[in-house]
């Protein structure tokens, strides 16, 4: 009975912080995801971490311009290239590792 009651109450409270982990704020996004997409396109073939690459300096450029949507959009398209999502990336974990 008492480990049906932990058990409810993990699953309440993990349902309660995955909207939180799911979505990181402009401000975490700004100030993560470079060296995660970084550590990624370490991996990934030239011509998709150069386009890689360029992405991660254009989204650092937005983030210092404070114009954090459009730095999130091109940190996630830097995500897409290499083959996962942002907050994948953010968690350091590839989506491909898995299957590997």
């Amino acid at each position: 009975m008492r480990l049906n009651k932990l058990t409810i109450a993990f699953a309440a409270i993990s349902a309660l912080a995955a909207p939180a982990l799911a979505n990181p704020s402009p401000t975490e996004v700004c100030a993560q995801a470079p060296a995660a997409l970084r550590s990624l396109a370490g991996s990934a073939d030239d011509a998709v971490q150069r386009k890689a690459l360029r992405d991660i300096q254009l989204g650092e450029q937005l983030c210092e311009a404070r114009n954090r949507p459009e730095a999130a959009r091109k940190f996630r398209s830097a995500a897409a290239l290499l083959g996962t999502d942002l907050q994948t990336a953010m968690a350091g974990v590839a989506k491909t590792a898995a299957v590997q």
